[in-house]
């Protein structure tokens, strides 16, 4: 059957589709893409399911609850997987589409990355029992595992970087025609060099932060993969500058907070925690700095980068593709070493107008509602793929 034909087929009978996520919410800034992507599938007049163990009601999809056993990570992925792909093949659909390391669709989502390569940066930070427990972990087990079963068996993969599309095809040799690489979108209106005059005063003046300091901002949960030692260190080998360091996202701040102090740069550090309007905070800042481990694509980064904000990260994530050099902002080599970071601090410091310029005309190139596009096309291409 060729194009024609299959769009005259699509034309004439709703299609179903079936999304996988665990906890599923269009609402809130993380799950924008997601909304975007539902909407405009809503409006292509197709009939959407979505199979999740938690989910946010939403009209027009109807909801499949698929329980999972929660008490450890191992056994809450296991069942989540098992029973996901039970529950989907007691009902015909014309996709599938998981965001979840799942068994049983037709595109993959690989928005985790690969867990394989995450495994490998990991043993270079941390102790010798710490590396032996990966090898024996029922959790690491049993994902390597799944993952390259999900790799080897789904018929297309959505990469959200070149990184983890070049990472999926050195572990799992899995055929580049396979994957397709949609790079992460943002909300272009949300995060806007025009938020500065509505909330850089506001918020500073909330946090007592004066208009002369320079105010560093860090965005991301999970602090030791996020590079915050990092990021402290550098700060430490900082002179000439009156800095604030923002630090917000979920983690030990106790741990953080400690190093800190020994390093007697404290003062110049504020924990915020989580933060529901983010874009207040990056309309507070001079510059983002983020000196990941690991991330696929961080979408932190790419909200600064749109918010007018020069970007500091590592080649280790996904966004630093979007990255030139001394342009948009740096990408560090050497994710742990703090000098290299101070250095590239106080560059970027002297050039925040032109560099910031610069960000948000490249994040200009990725709409969210293109990202969204791009995958609806890569979803109807699968389908014509089944129904020839």
């Amino acid at each position: 059957m060729g194009d024609e034909e299959g769009s005259k087929l699509r034309v004439q009978s709703k299609m179903r589709l079936a999304f996988i996520k665990k906890r599923f919410s269009i609402y809130g800034g993380a799950e924008k893409y997601l909304q975007t992507l539902i909407q405009q599938l809503k409006n292509s007049n197709y009939e959407i399911h979505v199979f999740a163990n938690q989910w946010s009601e939403e009209k027009g999809i109807a909801f499949h609850r698929v329980n999972i056993i929660p008490f450890t990570s191992f056994l809450s992925t296991l069942t989540f997987d098992r029973n996901s792909k039970v529950k989907i093949q007691k009902s015909k659909f014309d996709c599938v589409i998981s965001f979840e390391r799942t068994t049983c669709q037709d595109i993959y989502r690989a928005g985790e990355g690969c867990h394989a390569e995450w495994l490998k940066i990991r043993s270079t930070a941390e102790r010798y029992y710490k590396r032996l427990s990966f090898k024996i972990n029922p959790l690491h087990i049993y994902m390597l595992k799944l993952e390259k079963e999900i790799f080897t068996n789904t018929k297309l993969i959505v990469a959200n970087s070149e990184m983890v599309k070049k990472q999926i095809i050195d572990y799992y040799a899995v055929p580049k025609e396979n994957i397709t690489v949609i790079y992460n979108g943002v909300d272009l209106k949300r995060f806007s060099p025009q938020n500065k005059e509505k909330w850089r005063k506001d918020v500073r003046d909330s946090l007592n932060i004066s208009e002369d300091t320079k105010v560093l901002l860090f965005v991301g949960s999970g602090f030791k993969r996020k590079g915050l030692k990092t990021f402290i260190n550098a700060i430490a080998s900082i002179n000439g500058h009156n800095l604030k360091a923002l630090i917000i996202g979920k983690g030990n701040t106790d741990k953080y907070k400690a190093i800190a102090k020994k390093l007697g740069v404290l003062h110049h550090i504020m924990f915020l925690g989580i933060q529901k309007e983010i874009e207040r905070f990056y309309a507070s800042a001079d510059l983002f700095v983020l000196p990941t481990l690991y991330d696929p694509f961080s979408n932190a980064t790419l909200e600064a980068m749109a918010s007018g904000i020069p970007v500091i990260t590592t080649k280790n994530n996904g966004a630093a593709e979007l990255i030139d050099n001394g342009c948009e902002g740096f990408v560090m080599h050497d994710m742990f070493d703090a000098h290299e970071l101070a250095e590239k601090i106080n560059t970027s410091l002297k050039n925040l107008n032109a560099m910031g310029g610069k960000a948000r005309e490249k994040a200009e190139a990725f709409p969210i509602e293109v990202a969204a596009e791009k995958f609806v096309k890569a979803i109807e291409t699968t389908q014509l793929t089944k129904i020839i």
